[in-house]
């Protein structure tokens, strides 16, 4: 994921998942919508990202 370091410095919300995963939103201007990237317990690791049709501010 090109560029995805930058969202992560300031994203919308930040969840701990109960198996130590972590959630960020962030909002994508180019398509739109808000992006959830969840990463591995280390932050950084990206595991999985796909639009969230659900997020609200």
């Amino acid at each position: 994921m090109n560029g995805a370091k930058g969202p992560f410095r300031h994203p919308l919300r930040t969840e701990r998942q109960g198996d130590d995963r972590v959630r960020y939103w962030i909002f994508v201007a180019e398509i739109g919508k808000y992006l959830r990237v969840v990463t591995l317990e280390d932050g950084k690791t990206v595991h999985n990202a796909f639009p969230d049709r659900n997020f609200r501010e």
